[in-house]
Parts: C-alpha cells; structure tokens; sequence
C-alpha cells in the first residue's frame, strides 16, 4: 500500500539515475505533488522530498519547469524560514532554491545539452554509489565501516579511498541510499554522505536521512546474496522503457506515483 513515505523515498532513487530526471519533471502528475509534500508535517518526507528535487534539478533542461512550478519556489521559501526543522531540511531547501533562482551563467548554457551525472550511475538492476565516511582514519574504523556494509541486503560490492575518506559501493538499484548511511551510522563512530555532482560539474556531499532501527530488515525482499553480472542488457532496456517512456505510464510503477501524488490534493 502507498503512502507519501513510500512514494516519495521510490520517487527519489529513481531520480538518481540521470535517465530518469526529465521523465519525472514532465510527467503531469510528480512535479506537483513534490511541491505538496514540500508542506507534509513528516520531516522524513520532506527531507526525502528535497533530495529528489536535488537529484532533478542535476538536469539542466530541469530547472526551468521547476522553477515555473505552481508554488514551488513560495514553498522552498517557507521551508528555509520554517522553525523546528532539522539543519539538513533548511540547508537542503536553500541549495534547492539557489539551484533553481541562479541566472544562467554561460558556463551552465555550454553544458545545458550534456547530462549531468552524479558521480556513478546504475547499470541494468545495479548502480554504484560514493560515500564520503568521516571517521574513516584507520584500518580499524575501515573494518568497522566492512562489518556495517556487509549487514545491508542489497549491497554487492564496496572499495575503499582511504586518503579521501571515501568508499564506493556497487548496490542493487531497489536499495535506498539511506539503508547504507543508516548502517554506518549504526556504529556510533562513522557518519556518511553521499558524494555528487553540482551542475558545474563541481563534487558537494548530499546529506543522508538516518532510519533509526535494523538495517538488515529493512531490506528483507532481496537475497542475501546479489551476482556481480546481474545486468543483461535485455533488462536495462526494460528499465528504461518502464521509467522514461512520457507517453503511457499509466500502466508503470510511476504512473501509479503520479496517481497517488495527484489524489495527495484532496487530503
């Protein structure tokens, strides 16, 4: 069963893949309803929220449609002076707005028609992910970062940059981000952020909600153990018809989004 939680976390790790964005933006149904849940009373919905904005906004071609966006930019304004809020949701929601009230620039006009990737994108069912990982200092904090990585379902593979503090993670797309953040976190002596790239091409470190509890059930649909070739090229081509078509998707998981979103208008 949906709920905006849910919808909104799926709706976000699909925005982080590059492909996805501009489907999402012009699908008639998920931008507006992003823009209401920028009112939700659930901090975790509105910082799940703001990051799929974050994610969309990576897209050039982007942030024209959003800025345009009934409401939007009023909410984004309302969230930064909004009291009570974690720091993340305040920061998150002024780099949103910054992103989308910046003049173009003619550094942003030269790269408008190439993608702006994150740092590693997915493959078929599969996408890697950089962590930046403070308290990363020594081979003993390095081992406690393994043991807390290997207890998440989903994840394939991992490697390390000791000198950066940073690990690379290969995990299955249907794993949030959150669940590994959380892991970590989960030691009490490591924290994680996720590494991306701006639209300037420029490297910045995206906060990660944390989910207090385990971590090894939050993900208990999918197998302990995941193949490193789990990516036939016949799948990726679904994926990207089940996610980037624009003309029917009633019959996809995002035009069910879309549903849910719109009918959010009658809460």
């Amino acid at each position: 069963m949906m709920d905006a939680l849910s919808v909104v976390t799926q709706l976000r790790d699909l925005a982080s893949e590059p492909r996805n964005r501009e489907a999402i933006v012009q699908d008639q149904g998920c931008l507006p309803g992003l823009v209401l849940f920028l009112d939700h009373q659930d901090p975790q919905v509105l910082f799940a929220t703001l990051q799929t904005m974050r994610y969309l906004a990576e897209w050039p071609l982007n942030i024209t449609t959003m800025k345009n966006e009934l409401g939007m930019m009023v909410s984004l304004v309302t969230l930064m002076e909004r009291s009570g809020l974690c720091d993340d949701i305040n920061t998150l929601s002024r780099e949103v707005y910054g992103i989308l009230s910046a003049p173009p620039s003619p550094e942003k006009e030269r790269r408008r028609n190439k993608p702006q990737f994150f740092l590693n994108s997915s493959k078929g069912k599969n996408k890697s992910v950089t962590l930046h990982i403070q308290g990363l200092d020594s081979t003993a904090q390095r081992g406690v970062c393994e043991e807390a990585l290997l207890k998440v379902k989903g994840v394939i593979s991992f490697t390390f940059q000791m000198a950066s503090k940073r690990c690379t993670v290969r995990i299955r797309s249907d794993l949030p981000t959150e669940s590994l953040a959380s892991a970590i976190a989960a030691t009490k002596v490591l924290s994680a952020q996720q590494v991306v790239r701006n639209e300037v091409g420029e490297e910045v470190l995206l906060p990660l909600s944390v989910c207090v509890g385990n971590v090894r059930e939050e993900n208990v649909s999918i197998p302990d153990y995941l193949p490193e070739d789990e990516s036939p090229e016949s799948e990726t081509d679904r994926a990207v018809s089940r996610t980037a078509a624009k003309d029917n998707t009633s019959g996809s998981w995002l035009g069910s989004a879309a549903t849910f979103l719109t009918r959010s208008f009658y809460w």
